[in-house]
This record gives structure tokens, C-alpha cells and sequence, in this order.
């Protein structure tokens, strides 16, 4: 079959990275370097790195010195977060992490991609939300424009290719629904009848 691939045509003239060439040059030093070798407790220190570069990060977020941020300025993390080690933020697009959620080791949170039927291999960009309480597993591989929603569970070394609903655990190769994390939703109504029975003890 002929190749009607044609990476030579490739360009990127309608993508913005957010900041000037030497910021991001600039950023990627100060993360193989400051950033990455920092001592394990450090987590203030690479919050306020991150900050500097306009990453939106919430109080007591825990960030391991593995993780990887191509561009900070396009990620907002909640309070209490957990980012584990090796985890990548490949933040072509938004990332937006809640509160209290956890990013285990290796995940890989990816907001790019490519045309498949277009011989210049264009690009496409979607964001990715994990919403709060919400748990991504170890070597989990988020695709571009999913969204992970409450207390939701992405288990271990899944590919996740669509939204997960609150409060489910999806597992697999592509990741499918197992059970609900836990037997009641948090925030569901108590029916009347049970309420009025309840407060009458």
C-alpha cells in the first residue's frame, strides 16, 4: 500500500504553547535540575517552582521531584493532591486536578495527539479533568479530553479513553466498569421517611 504520510508537511503555526520560547526553555532547565533533584520532603519548594511558572497549585499538595510538567502554566492542581513519582503531565492542553485527589507513580496524563487520516500528522489537543477525591491509579494512561469525575478510580495500569462517572472504578485495557468505590453516594438525599424516622430516635 502507498504511504500517504507526509511528516516533512507537519507544522504547528496554530498551536500556542502559552509562553515564549525562552520560558519554556527556561522552565525545562529549571526541571531537569532544581526541580528534579530537590530533596524528597520539598514538596514547598517545587510548589513554589511550579507557581513561578504559572501553575495554579492548592495548600499541602504533595508533589514528588520525579514528576514531569511540559507546561506548568496549563496545569491547576487542588489542595491536598498527591502527585506521585514519574507521573507526566504532558500538558499540551488544560490539566485540572481537584482536591484531594491522588496521581499514583507513572501515570501518564496526556492532552495530545494527532489527525490519523491526515497526512501531515496535524495535531489535536483536548483537556483533561480529574475532579475531587477522584484516584488514578499506578501506570495509568489518560487520553486527551477525559474527564474523571468525584471519587472516581482509574485502577492500575488502565487506558482510560472516556469519562468515568462519580464515585465508579474503572479497570482495564480500555478501562471499563467494575462496581462504585463506595455503597452510597457522598452528597445523595435521605429519603424523607428515613430522615423523619431517624430524627424521632
Amino acid at each position: 500500500m502507498e504511504n500517504k504520510i507526509r511528516l516533512d508537511l507537519y507544522e504547528q503555526t496554530e498551536y500556542s504553547r502559552g509562553r515564549n520560547g525562552i520560558i519554556v526553555l527556561l522552565w525545562w532547565l529549571i526541571q531537569g535540575t532544581v526541580f528534579r533533584f530537590s530533596l524528597h520532603q520539598m514538596y514547598g519548594w517545587r510548589r513554589w517552582l511550579l507557581t513561578r511558572f504559572g501553575a495554579e497549585i492548592g495548600h499541602g499538595v504533595k508533589i514528588r521531584s520525579s514528576a514531569k510538567f511540559t507546561y506548568p502554566w496549563k496545569v491547576t492542581i487542588g489542595d491536598h493532591s498527591w502527585i506521585g513519582d514519574n507521573t507526566e503531565f504532558y500538558s499540551l492542553d488544560e490539566i485540572a486536578v481537584g482536591r484531594h485527589c491522588v496521581i499514583s507513580q507513572n501515570t501518564y496524563l496526556c492532552t495530545g495527539s494527532h489527525r490519523l487520516n491526515d497526512p501531515s500528522f496535524g495535531l489535536i489537543t483536548k483537556p483533561i479533568v480529574i475532579k475531587d477525591g477522584a484516584w488514578v491509579a499506578s501506570d495509568v494512561f489518560v487520553y486527551p479530553g477525559v474527564i474523571i469525575n468525584e471519587m472516581a478510580v482509574a485502577g492500575a495500569r488502565s487506558t482510560v479513553i472516556k469519562n468515568i462517572p462519580a464515585n465508579e472504578i474503572h479497570v482495564g485495557y480500555p478501562a471499563v466498569f467494575i462496581k462504585r468505590r463506595f455503597p452510597q453516594q457522598i452528597g445523595s438525599t435521605i429519603p424523607f421517611d428515613r430522615l423523619e424516622s431517624e430524627m424521632m430516635r
